[in-house]
Protein backbone atom coordinates (compact mmCIF):
# COMPACT_ATOMS: atom_id res chain seq x y z
CA UNK A 1 0.00 0.00 0.00
CA UNK A 2 1.30 3.40 -0.90
CA UNK A 3 1.76 5.87 1.79
CA UNK A 4 2.50 9.41 2.28
CA UNK A 5 4.61 10.04 4.61
CA UNK A 6 5.36 9.72 8.14
CA UNK A 7 4.51 10.33 11.89
CA UNK A 8 6.39 10.77 15.40
CA UNK A 9 5.54 11.08 18.62
CA UNK A 10 7.69 13.56 20.50
CA UNK A 11 7.23 14.02 24.91
CA UNK A 12 6.78 17.06 26.21
CA UNK A 13 10.34 19.12 27.24
CA UNK A 14 11.70 22.19 28.55
CA UNK A 15 13.97 24.16 26.50
CA UNK A 16 17.15 25.84 28.02
CA UNK A 17 15.48 29.08 28.44
CA UNK A 18 12.95 27.43 30.69
CA UNK A 19 10.36 27.59 28.00
CA UNK A 20 8.13 24.31 27.55
CA UNK A 21 7.24 22.56 24.43
CA UNK A 22 4.30 20.21 25.11
CA UNK A 23 4.15 16.66 23.82
CA UNK A 24 3.30 16.99 20.24
CA UNK A 25 2.83 14.92 16.77
CA UNK A 26 5.20 15.82 14.33
CA UNK A 27 4.15 14.94 10.37
CA UNK A 28 5.92 14.67 7.40
CA UNK A 29 3.58 14.59 4.66
CA UNK A 30 4.05 14.77 0.62
CA UNK A 31 3.05 18.25 -0.42
CA UNK A 32 -0.25 17.70 -2.18
CA UNK A 33 -1.52 15.88 1.29
CA UNK A 34 -0.13 18.47 3.53
CA UNK A 35 -2.79 20.98 2.12
CA UNK A 36 -5.48 19.15 2.76
CA UNK A 37 -3.77 17.94 6.45
CA UNK A 38 -3.86 21.37 7.71
CA UNK A 39 -7.23 21.81 7.02
CA UNK A 40 -7.91 18.87 8.91
CA UNK A 41 -5.92 19.92 11.77
CA UNK A 42 -7.19 23.67 12.46
CA UNK A 43 -4.88 24.05 15.67
CA UNK A 44 -2.66 23.08 13.42
CA UNK A 45 0.89 25.08 14.19
CA UNK A 46 2.74 26.64 11.21
CA UNK A 47 6.32 26.10 10.30
CA UNK A 48 9.23 27.01 7.66
CA UNK A 49 9.67 23.16 6.86
CA UNK A 50 7.52 20.47 5.20
CA UNK A 51 6.36 19.24 8.77
CA UNK A 52 3.19 19.48 9.93
CA UNK A 53 3.10 19.69 14.38
CA UNK A 54 -0.16 19.41 16.65
CA UNK A 55 -0.15 19.01 20.30
CA UNK A 56 -0.67 15.21 21.38
CA UNK A 57 -4.13 15.40 22.65
CA UNK A 58 -6.25 11.93 22.68
CA UNK A 59 -8.45 14.24 20.21
CA UNK A 60 -5.93 14.68 17.80
CA UNK A 61 -4.52 11.01 17.97
CA UNK A 62 -8.20 10.32 16.69
CA UNK A 63 -8.28 13.21 13.65
CA UNK A 64 -5.35 11.91 12.68
CA UNK A 65 -6.23 8.03 12.65
CA UNK A 66 -8.98 9.52 10.94
CA UNK A 67 -6.50 10.83 8.25
CA UNK A 68 -4.73 8.13 7.89
CA UNK A 69 -7.66 5.89 6.57
CA UNK A 70 -7.42 8.18 3.58
CA UNK A 71 -3.75 8.97 3.23
CA UNK A 72 -1.60 6.06 5.21
CA UNK A 73 1.14 7.20 6.83
CA UNK A 74 3.87 5.04 8.57
CA UNK A 75 4.97 5.39 12.08
CA UNK A 76 8.88 6.49 12.65
CA UNK A 77 9.06 4.12 15.77
CA UNK A 78 7.02 1.70 17.40
CA UNK A 79 6.52 3.72 20.44
CA UNK A 80 4.53 6.07 18.23
CA UNK A 81 2.17 3.41 16.41
CA UNK A 82 1.25 2.15 19.96
CA UNK A 83 1.11 5.60 21.13
CA UNK A 84 -1.24 6.42 18.60
CA UNK A 85 -3.66 3.51 18.71
CA UNK A 86 -4.21 3.37 22.08
CA UNK A 87 -5.08 7.56 22.57
CA UNK A 88 -7.42 7.27 19.37
CA UNK A 89 -8.60 4.19 21.36
CA UNK A 90 -9.38 5.71 24.65
CA UNK A 91 -10.77 9.07 22.92
CA UNK A 92 -13.62 6.91 20.99
CA UNK A 93 -14.43 5.12 24.42
CA UNK A 94 -14.51 8.56 26.20
CA UNK A 95 -16.71 9.73 23.49
CA UNK A 96 -19.16 7.19 23.58
CA UNK A 97 -19.28 6.89 27.09
CA UNK A 98 -19.95 10.65 27.14
CA UNK A 99 -22.82 10.34 24.21
CA UNK A 100 -24.58 7.83 26.43
CA UNK A 101 -24.70 9.57 29.42
CA UNK A 102 -26.13 12.91 27.45
CA UNK A 103 -28.31 10.37 25.79
CA UNK A 104 -29.76 9.42 29.15
CA UNK A 105 -28.64 5.97 28.06
CA UNK A 106 -25.92 5.06 30.54
CA UNK A 107 -26.52 2.72 33.30
CA UNK A 108 -25.01 3.88 36.41
CA UNK A 109 -22.76 2.29 38.77
CA UNK A 110 -23.97 2.67 42.31
CA UNK A 111 -21.95 4.94 44.74
CA UNK A 112 -20.07 3.63 47.64
CA UNK A 113 -22.09 5.83 49.95
CA UNK A 114 -25.21 7.44 49.49
CA UNK A 115 -25.64 10.99 50.96
CA UNK A 116 -27.93 12.55 53.73
CA UNK A 117 -29.36 14.57 51.11
CA UNK A 118 -30.86 13.16 47.57
CA UNK A 119 -29.12 13.80 44.64
CA UNK A 120 -30.94 15.00 41.47
CA UNK A 121 -30.89 13.08 38.29
CA UNK A 122 -29.00 16.42 36.32
CA UNK A 123 -26.78 16.32 39.61
CA UNK A 124 -25.80 12.65 39.16
CA UNK A 125 -24.93 13.32 35.15
CA UNK A 126 -22.61 15.84 36.16
CA UNK A 127 -20.92 13.07 38.37
CA UNK A 128 -21.00 10.28 35.49
CA UNK A 129 -19.48 13.23 33.11
CA UNK A 130 -16.89 13.73 35.17
CA UNK A 131 -16.02 10.17 35.97
CA UNK A 132 -16.10 9.74 31.99
CA UNK A 133 -13.48 12.65 31.16
CA UNK A 134 -12.16 13.35 34.65
CA UNK A 135 -12.13 16.96 34.24
CA UNK A 136 -15.02 19.30 34.46
CA UNK A 137 -16.13 23.01 33.84
CA UNK A 138 -19.20 22.87 36.14
CA UNK A 139 -21.29 25.82 34.72
CA UNK A 140 -24.83 25.33 36.06
CA UNK A 141 -26.70 28.14 36.33
CA UNK A 142 -27.19 29.90 39.89
CA UNK A 143 -28.93 28.32 42.29
CA UNK A 144 -28.70 24.81 40.85
CA UNK A 145 -26.78 23.38 43.62
CA UNK A 146 -22.78 23.61 42.32
CA UNK A 147 -21.24 22.69 45.66
CA UNK A 148 -23.23 19.67 46.70
CA UNK A 149 -22.73 18.75 42.72
CA UNK A 150 -19.24 19.14 43.25
CA UNK A 151 -18.78 17.34 46.27
CA UNK A 152 -21.19 13.95 45.25
CA UNK A 153 -17.98 12.35 42.99
CA UNK A 154 -16.29 12.11 46.85
CA UNK A 155 -18.56 9.10 47.56
CA UNK A 156 -16.35 6.80 45.95
CA UNK A 157 -13.41 6.03 47.51
CA UNK A 158 -11.00 6.91 44.58
CA UNK A 159 -11.96 10.46 44.47
CA UNK A 160 -10.30 10.64 47.82
CA UNK A 161 -8.45 13.01 49.54
CA UNK A 162 -9.89 16.11 47.74
CA UNK A 163 -8.94 19.26 48.74
CA UNK A 164 -11.74 22.04 47.58
CA UNK A 165 -10.40 25.90 47.06
CA UNK A 166 -13.09 28.58 47.24
CA UNK A 167 -13.31 32.60 47.37
CA UNK A 168 -12.27 34.02 51.24
CA UNK A 169 -15.96 34.05 52.40
CA UNK A 170 -16.86 30.50 51.47
CA UNK A 171 -15.17 28.09 52.82
CA UNK A 172 -17.68 27.79 55.86
CA UNK A 173 -20.40 26.61 53.93
CA UNK A 174 -18.38 24.05 52.06
CA UNK A 175 -18.01 22.81 55.42
CA UNK A 176 -21.33 23.35 56.02
CA UNK A 177 -22.33 21.53 53.23
CA UNK A 178 -19.95 18.25 54.03
CA UNK A 179 -21.39 18.16 57.55
CA UNK A 180 -25.30 18.02 56.16
CA UNK A 181 -25.26 15.72 52.92
CA UNK A 182 -21.45 13.67 53.73
CA UNK A 183 -21.16 13.40 57.62
CA UNK A 184 -18.87 10.64 57.31
CA UNK A 185 -16.31 12.77 55.12
CA UNK A 186 -13.44 14.80 57.27
CA UNK A 187 -12.19 17.60 56.80
CA UNK A 188 -9.93 19.99 57.65
CA UNK A 189 -10.54 24.34 56.83
CA UNK A 190 -6.77 26.08 56.41
CA UNK A 191 -6.49 28.52 58.91
CA UNK A 192 -2.98 29.71 57.59
CA UNK A 193 -1.04 30.55 54.67
CA UNK A 194 1.32 27.70 55.34
CA UNK A 195 -0.13 24.58 55.84
CA UNK A 196 -1.09 22.89 59.63
CA UNK A 197 1.08 20.09 61.12
CA UNK A 198 -1.29 17.69 60.27
CA UNK A 199 -1.34 18.37 56.44
CA UNK A 200 2.34 19.63 56.65
CA UNK A 201 3.15 15.52 57.44
CA UNK A 202 0.83 14.38 54.79
CA UNK A 203 -1.77 13.24 57.07
CA UNK A 204 -4.54 14.52 55.00
CA UNK A 205 -8.29 14.99 55.71
CA UNK A 206 -10.66 13.51 53.35
CA UNK A 207 -11.42 16.76 52.33
CA UNK A 208 -9.13 20.02 52.46
CA UNK A 209 -11.18 23.45 52.40
CA UNK A 210 -8.82 26.68 51.94
CA UNK A 211 -9.38 29.97 49.99
CA UNK A 212 -7.49 30.83 47.41
CA UNK A 213 -5.28 33.47 48.77
CA UNK A 214 -3.88 29.76 51.12
CA UNK A 215 -3.60 27.92 47.61
CA UNK A 216 0.24 29.24 47.21
CA UNK A 217 1.46 28.10 50.39
CA UNK A 218 -0.25 24.89 50.63
CA UNK A 219 0.28 23.65 47.38
CA UNK A 220 3.38 22.29 47.23
CA UNK A 221 2.79 20.06 50.30
CA UNK A 222 -0.90 19.06 48.51
CA UNK A 223 0.97 18.56 44.98
CA UNK A 224 0.39 14.80 44.20
CA UNK A 225 -1.59 13.77 47.08
CA UNK A 226 -4.88 14.95 46.21
CA UNK A 227 -7.20 12.70 43.99
CA UNK A 228 -9.42 15.38 43.78
CA UNK A 229 -9.44 18.83 43.17
CA UNK A 230 -12.55 21.32 43.30
CA UNK A 231 -12.43 25.29 42.29
CA UNK A 232 -15.59 27.00 43.60
CA UNK A 233 -16.04 30.50 41.47
CA UNK A 234 -13.40 28.68 38.81
CA UNK A 235 -13.61 32.46 36.99
CA UNK A 236 -10.90 33.47 39.53
CA UNK A 237 -8.56 31.19 37.22
CA UNK A 238 -9.16 33.22 34.58
CA UNK A 239 -6.01 35.06 33.89
CA UNK A 240 -4.01 31.62 34.12
CA UNK A 241 -0.95 31.17 34.91
CA UNK A 242 0.11 34.39 34.84
CA UNK A 243 -1.05 34.85 38.62
CA UNK A 244 0.55 33.01 42.22
CA UNK A 245 -2.63 31.88 42.31
CA UNK A 246 -2.69 29.93 38.84
CA UNK A 247 0.27 28.65 39.13
CA UNK A 248 -0.31 27.12 42.27
CA UNK A 249 -3.79 25.62 40.98
CA UNK A 250 -1.85 24.34 37.91
CA UNK A 251 0.50 22.76 40.71
CA UNK A 252 -2.39 21.05 42.44
CA UNK A 253 -4.30 19.95 38.94
CA UNK A 254 -0.87 18.07 37.25
CA UNK A 255 -1.54 14.99 38.68
CA UNK A 256 -5.09 15.03 40.33
CA UNK A 257 -7.63 12.17 38.78
CA UNK A 258 -10.51 14.34 39.45
CA UNK A 259 -10.76 18.08 38.53
CA UNK A 260 -13.73 20.74 39.09
CA UNK A 261 -14.03 24.41 37.70
CA UNK A 262 -17.64 25.05 39.34
CA UNK A 263 -18.43 28.29 37.90
CA UNK A 264 -21.98 30.00 36.78
CA UNK A 265 -20.05 33.02 34.90
CA UNK A 266 -16.97 30.86 32.97
CA UNK A 267 -16.86 33.86 31.07
CA UNK A 268 -16.74 37.16 32.93
CA UNK A 269 -15.17 39.43 30.13
CA UNK A 270 -13.78 37.15 26.90
CA UNK A 271 -14.15 34.04 25.60
CA UNK A 272 -10.41 33.84 25.86
CA UNK A 273 -10.74 33.49 29.39
CA UNK A 274 -11.81 29.92 29.00
CA UNK A 275 -8.35 29.07 27.71
CA UNK A 276 -6.58 29.73 30.47
CA UNK A 277 -9.21 28.12 33.06
CA UNK A 278 -9.56 24.97 31.14
CA UNK A 279 -5.75 25.09 30.51
CA UNK A 280 -5.63 24.98 34.94
CA UNK A 281 -7.85 22.35 35.01
CA UNK A 282 -5.91 19.90 32.27
CA UNK A 283 -3.03 21.34 30.62
CA UNK A 284 -3.39 21.17 27.24
CA UNK A 285 -6.89 20.29 26.85
CA UNK A 286 -7.44 22.52 24.29
CA UNK A 287 -4.45 22.98 23.04
CA UNK A 288 -1.61 25.24 23.69
CA UNK A 289 -2.75 29.19 23.21
CA UNK A 290 -1.52 29.32 19.70
CA UNK A 291 -3.54 26.53 18.70
CA UNK A 292 -6.39 27.48 20.45
CA UNK A 293 -5.93 31.02 18.75
CA UNK A 294 -6.12 29.64 15.30
CA UNK A 295 -8.78 27.03 15.86
CA UNK A 296 -11.64 29.22 17.51
CA UNK A 297 -10.95 32.47 15.28
CA UNK A 298 -9.22 34.19 18.56
CA UNK A 299 -8.02 37.85 18.60
CA UNK A 300 -5.60 39.19 21.21
CA UNK A 301 -5.93 42.05 22.71
CA UNK A 302 -4.23 44.24 25.10
CA UNK A 303 -3.50 43.04 28.19
CA UNK A 304 -3.46 39.38 27.11
CA UNK A 305 -6.93 39.22 26.71
CA UNK A 306 -8.77 37.28 23.88
CA UNK A 307 -11.93 37.13 21.78
CA UNK A 308 -13.21 34.26 20.50
CA UNK A 309 -14.46 34.42 17.08
CA UNK A 310 -17.39 32.56 17.08
CA UNK A 311 -18.48 31.78 20.82
CA UNK A 312 -21.28 29.42 19.65
CA UNK A 313 -19.52 27.38 18.42
CA UNK A 314 -16.70 26.68 21.18
CA UNK A 315 -19.54 26.38 23.47
CA UNK A 316 -21.42 23.88 21.80
CA UNK A 317 -17.46 21.98 20.99
CA UNK A 318 -17.15 22.41 25.45
CA UNK A 319 -20.59 21.03 25.90
CA UNK A 320 -20.53 18.08 23.25
CA UNK A 321 -16.81 16.72 24.43
CA UNK A 322 -18.50 16.49 27.77
CA UNK A 323 -15.80 19.09 29.27
CA UNK A 324 -18.37 22.00 30.07
CA UNK A 325 -21.86 21.00 31.39
CA UNK A 326 -24.12 24.04 32.44
CA UNK A 327 -27.54 23.41 32.55
CA UNK A 328 -30.48 26.11 33.46
CA UNK A 329 -33.01 26.48 35.35
CA UNK A 330 -36.01 25.79 32.88
CA UNK A 331 -33.74 22.35 31.44
CA UNK A 332 -33.70 21.51 34.98
CA UNK A 333 -37.14 21.91 36.06
CA UNK A 334 -36.50 24.03 38.63
CA UNK A 335 -37.10 27.65 36.79
CA UNK A 336 -37.92 30.63 38.69
CA UNK A 337 -39.27 34.02 37.19
CA UNK A 338 -37.56 36.19 35.75
CA UNK A 339 -35.65 39.13 37.22
CA UNK A 340 -37.46 42.22 36.47
CA UNK A 341 -34.72 45.18 35.39
CA UNK A 342 -35.23 48.47 35.29
CA UNK A 343 -32.75 51.15 34.72
CA UNK A 344 -32.93 54.54 36.07
CA UNK A 345 -31.41 57.90 36.03
CA UNK A 346 -30.03 59.57 38.69
CA UNK A 347 -28.91 63.12 39.55
CA UNK A 348 -25.48 63.76 40.27
CA UNK A 349 -23.57 66.18 42.95
CA UNK A 350 -21.18 67.94 40.02
CA UNK A 351 -18.70 68.75 42.68
CA UNK A 352 -17.11 65.20 42.46
CA UNK A 353 -17.15 65.26 38.32
CA UNK A 354 -15.71 68.69 38.49
CA UNK A 355 -12.84 67.60 40.47
CA UNK A 356 -11.58 65.46 38.31
CA UNK A 357 -12.33 66.75 34.79
CA UNK A 358 -9.20 68.55 34.55
CA UNK A 359 -7.11 65.22 35.17
CA UNK A 360 -9.72 63.00 33.73
CA UNK A 361 -8.86 65.28 30.22
CA UNK A 362 -5.26 65.54 30.41
CA UNK A 363 -5.52 61.28 30.96
CA UNK A 364 -8.40 60.74 27.91
CA UNK A 365 -5.89 62.97 25.69
CA UNK A 366 -2.95 60.60 26.65
CA UNK A 367 -4.60 57.41 26.21
CA UNK A 368 -6.08 58.77 22.59
CA UNK A 369 -2.32 60.15 21.87
CA UNK A 370 -0.76 58.52 18.86
CA UNK A 371 2.65 60.16 20.24
CA UNK A 372 2.46 58.12 23.94
CA UNK A 373 4.34 55.02 24.78
CA UNK A 374 2.24 51.75 25.59
CA UNK A 375 3.31 52.22 29.04
CA UNK A 376 2.37 55.94 29.34
CA UNK A 377 -1.17 54.81 27.43
CA UNK A 378 -1.15 52.13 29.96
CA UNK A 379 -0.76 54.01 33.11
CA UNK A 380 -3.16 56.14 32.23
CA UNK A 381 -5.76 53.79 31.30
CA UNK A 382 -5.85 52.06 34.65
CA UNK A 383 -5.65 56.20 36.46
CA UNK A 384 -8.62 57.00 34.47
CA UNK A 385 -10.48 54.27 35.30
CA UNK A 386 -10.66 54.48 38.87
CA UNK A 387 -10.71 58.20 39.04
CA UNK A 388 -13.38 58.66 37.10
CA UNK A 389 -15.56 55.49 38.46
CA UNK A 390 -15.05 56.74 42.10
CA UNK A 391 -15.97 60.47 41.11
CA UNK A 392 -18.98 59.26 39.41
CA UNK A 393 -19.98 56.68 42.29
CA UNK A 394 -19.74 59.26 44.85
CA UNK A 395 -21.28 62.26 42.59
CA UNK A 396 -24.09 59.47 42.46
CA UNK A 397 -24.56 57.98 45.80
CA UNK A 398 -26.22 60.97 47.91
CA UNK A 399 -29.08 60.44 44.88
CA UNK A 400 -28.95 56.64 45.03
CA UNK A 401 -29.59 56.55 49.03
CA UNK A 402 -32.13 59.10 48.45
CA UNK A 403 -33.80 56.20 45.70
CA UNK A 404 -32.94 53.85 48.41
CA UNK A 405 -35.03 55.19 51.66
CA UNK A 406 -37.72 55.49 48.80
CA UNK A 407 -37.46 52.27 48.22
CA UNK A 408 -37.42 51.13 51.72
CA UNK A 409 -41.07 52.55 52.25
CA UNK A 410 -42.70 49.48 50.86
CA UNK A 411 -39.71 46.99 51.06
CA UNK A 412 -38.66 45.13 54.45
CA UNK A 413 -34.93 44.53 53.41
CA UNK A 414 -32.43 45.49 49.84
CA UNK A 415 -29.16 44.74 48.90
CA UNK A 416 -27.03 47.52 47.36
CA UNK A 417 -24.23 47.19 45.39
CA UNK A 418 -21.54 49.33 45.07
CA UNK A 419 -17.57 49.46 44.21
CA UNK A 420 -15.18 52.07 46.37
CA UNK A 421 -15.29 52.73 49.86
CA UNK A 422 -16.10 56.62 49.92
CA UNK A 423 -19.11 55.45 48.00
CA UNK A 424 -20.07 52.79 50.64
CA UNK A 425 -18.84 55.61 53.85
CA UNK A 426 -21.77 58.19 51.95
CA UNK A 427 -24.44 54.74 52.11
CA UNK A 428 -23.65 54.68 55.60
CA UNK A 429 -24.29 57.86 56.80
CA UNK A 430 -27.23 58.85 54.64
CA UNK A 431 -28.99 55.07 55.43
CA UNK A 432 -27.86 54.79 59.25
CA UNK A 433 -31.05 54.87 60.56
CA UNK A 434 -31.48 51.68 58.72
CA UNK A 435 -28.85 50.00 60.16
CA UNK A 436 -26.98 49.21 57.06
CA UNK A 437 -24.12 46.32 57.42
CA UNK A 438 -20.78 45.67 55.01
CA UNK A 439 -20.16 42.84 52.91
CA UNK A 440 -17.48 44.15 50.92
CA UNK A 441 -13.68 42.74 49.97
CA UNK A 442 -12.09 44.65 53.54
CA UNK A 443 -14.40 42.55 55.74
CA UNK A 444 -13.10 39.62 57.02
CA UNK A 445 -14.95 36.11 56.95
CA UNK A 446 -15.92 36.52 60.49
CA UNK A 447 -17.32 40.15 60.06
CA UNK A 448 -18.99 38.98 56.45
CA UNK A 449 -20.54 36.42 57.81
CA UNK A 450 -22.03 38.79 61.12
CA UNK A 451 -23.27 40.97 58.51
CA UNK A 452 -24.92 38.06 56.93
CA UNK A 453 -26.72 36.80 59.98
CA UNK A 454 -28.08 40.41 60.76
CA UNK A 455 -29.39 41.12 57.37
CA UNK A 456 -31.19 37.38 57.36
CA UNK A 457 -32.36 37.69 60.89
CA UNK A 458 -36.09 38.25 61.96
CA UNK A 459 -37.50 41.63 61.91
CA UNK A 460 -37.68 43.03 65.54
CA UNK A 461 -38.52 46.39 65.61
CA UNK A 462 -35.24 47.14 67.15
CA UNK A 463 -31.67 47.65 65.32
CA UNK A 464 -32.96 45.90 62.41
CA UNK A 465 -30.45 45.38 59.79
CA UNK A 466 -32.97 46.69 56.49
CA UNK A 467 -29.86 47.41 54.14
CA UNK A 468 -27.01 44.99 52.95
CA UNK A 469 -24.08 47.11 51.32
CA UNK A 470 -22.15 44.45 49.13
CA UNK A 471 -19.17 45.14 46.59
CA UNK A 472 -19.85 43.94 43.59
CA UNK A 473 -17.02 41.05 43.44
CA UNK A 474 -17.31 39.82 46.52
CA UNK A 475 -20.92 37.92 46.93
CA UNK A 476 -20.17 35.23 44.80
CA UNK A 477 -21.51 31.55 46.28
CA UNK A 478 -23.23 33.27 49.11
CA UNK A 479 -27.15 31.65 49.60
CA UNK A 480 -29.58 32.59 51.79
CA UNK A 481 -30.20 36.60 51.06
CA UNK A 482 -33.02 35.21 48.71
CA UNK A 483 -35.41 34.46 51.90
CA UNK A 484 -34.85 37.97 53.19
CA UNK A 485 -35.10 40.20 50.49
CA UNK A 486 -36.03 40.56 46.63
CA UNK A 487 -35.42 44.04 45.89
CA UNK A 488 -31.47 44.86 44.64
CA UNK A 489 -29.96 48.19 43.47
CA UNK A 490 -26.78 48.76 41.54
CA UNK A 491 -25.88 52.46 42.96
CA UNK A 492 -22.02 51.09 41.17
CA UNK A 493 -21.58 49.35 37.73
CA UNK A 494 -18.98 46.83 36.58
CA UNK A 495 -17.26 46.74 33.72
CA UNK A 496 -18.42 43.24 33.40
CA UNK A 497 -22.28 41.80 33.37
CA UNK A 498 -21.25 38.73 34.62
CA UNK A 499 -20.72 40.23 37.66
CA UNK A 500 -23.98 41.78 38.03
CA UNK A 501 -25.82 38.63 37.18
CA UNK A 502 -23.46 36.89 39.87
CA UNK A 503 -25.09 39.64 42.38
CA UNK A 504 -28.19 38.76 41.15
CA UNK A 505 -28.48 34.96 41.68
CA UNK A 506 -27.72 35.98 45.60
CA UNK A 507 -31.70 36.74 45.47
CA UNK A 508 -32.51 34.97 42.10
CA UNK A 509 -32.20 31.02 44.11
CA UNK A 510 -34.54 28.62 45.59
CA UNK A 511 -35.90 29.20 48.38
CA UNK A 512 -37.32 33.07 47.21
CA UNK A 513 -40.81 33.66 47.39
CA UNK A 514 -43.46 33.28 45.01
CA UNK A 515 -42.34 37.19 43.36
CA UNK A 516 -39.75 37.66 41.15
CA UNK A 517 -36.74 39.61 42.03
CA UNK A 518 -36.46 43.47 41.01
CA UNK A 519 -33.07 45.12 40.75
CA UNK A 520 -32.78 49.10 39.62
CA UNK A 521 -29.54 49.72 37.86
CA UNK A 522 -28.90 53.63 38.77
CA UNK A 523 -26.81 55.51 36.44
CA UNK A 524 -26.18 58.62 35.64
CA UNK A 525 -25.62 61.00 31.71
CA UNK A 526 -22.33 62.57 33.69
CA UNK A 527 -18.89 60.36 34.41
CA UNK A 528 -17.82 56.92 33.54
CA UNK A 529 -21.88 55.23 33.50
CA UNK A 530 -22.12 56.31 29.77
CA UNK A 531 -19.49 54.40 28.56
CA UNK A 532 -20.08 51.65 31.02
CA UNK A 533 -23.25 51.11 30.22
CA UNK A 534 -22.09 50.93 26.25
CA UNK A 535 -19.29 47.87 27.06
CA UNK A 536 -22.00 46.05 28.65
CA UNK A 537 -23.81 45.39 25.89
CA UNK A 538 -20.71 44.62 23.98
CA UNK A 539 -19.76 41.93 26.18
CA UNK A 540 -22.44 39.75 26.39
CA UNK A 541 -21.58 39.24 22.47
CA UNK A 542 -18.69 36.75 23.93
CA UNK A 543 -19.87 35.25 27.40
CA UNK A 544 -23.66 34.03 26.86
CA UNK A 545 -23.04 32.16 23.48
CA UNK A 546 -20.66 30.11 25.09
CA UNK A 547 -22.58 28.77 28.18
CA UNK A 548 -25.81 29.05 26.74
CA UNK A 549 -27.41 26.31 25.54
CA UNK A 550 -28.67 27.07 21.95
CA UNK A 551 -25.49 29.74 21.15
CA UNK A 552 -28.01 32.71 21.52
CA UNK A 553 -28.05 35.72 24.04
CA UNK A 554 -29.46 34.67 27.10
CA UNK A 555 -32.84 36.44 28.22
CA UNK A 556 -31.81 36.63 31.86
CA UNK A 557 -28.78 38.79 31.37
CA UNK A 558 -28.23 42.66 30.92
CA UNK A 559 -17.64 42.16 29.17
CA UNK A 560 -13.25 45.44 25.90
CA UNK A 561 -9.88 46.03 26.15
CA UNK A 562 -10.72 49.20 24.69
CA UNK A 563 -13.02 50.29 27.38
CA UNK A 564 -10.14 52.65 29.06
CA UNK A 565 -10.30 54.06 24.92
CA UNK A 566 -13.96 54.23 25.08
CA UNK A 567 -14.23 56.34 28.84
CA UNK A 568 -11.59 58.75 27.48
CA UNK A 569 -13.85 59.62 23.99
CA UNK A 570 -17.08 59.79 26.61
CA UNK A 571 -14.97 62.01 28.59
CA UNK A 572 -13.96 64.18 25.81
CA UNK A 573 -17.36 64.22 23.80
CA UNK A 574 -15.79 62.66 20.82
CA UNK A 575 -17.62 59.53 18.64
CA UNK A 576 -16.11 56.21 19.51
CA UNK A 577 -13.38 54.92 17.28
CA UNK A 578 -13.68 51.77 14.59
CA UNK A 579 -10.77 49.96 16.78
CA UNK A 580 -13.14 50.54 20.02
CA UNK A 581 -16.38 50.13 18.79
CA UNK A 582 -15.70 46.42 16.90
Amino acid sequence: MRTHGTYLYRDARRLSDGRLVPAHWRMTIEPAVRARARRVFSRVQPTRSSAIIVSATKESARDLLWLMERWPLDPEDERSRLRLGADAADHREQEEQVQLILAGEYRRPEFAHTPTKAARDYQLTAVDLLRARQVQLLADEVGLGKTYTSLLNLVNPDALPAVVIAPTHLPRRWATELDESFPWLTYEIAKKTTPSPRAATGNFADVTIMSYSKLAGWAPYLAGHMSSVIFDEAQELRHGVSTDKGRAAAQLTEHATFVVGATATPVYNYGGELFNIVDILRKGELGTKEEFTREWGAMQMSNDRMTVGNPAALGAHLRDSGLMIGRTRKQVGRELPKTVKNVHTVDVDPTALEEVAKDARRLAELILSSTATSKERFEAAGEIDWKVRQATGVAKAPYVAEFVRLLLNSEDRLVVWGWHRDVYNIWMEALADFHPRLYTGTESPKQKAEAEDAFTAPLTGENDCRILIMSLRSGAGVDGLQKAARVGVFGELDWSPQVHEQAIGRLRRDGMGDDPPVVYFLVSDEGSDPALMDVLQLKRQQAEPIVSPDGKLLTNSTTDPHRARRLAESILGITPTQEAAS
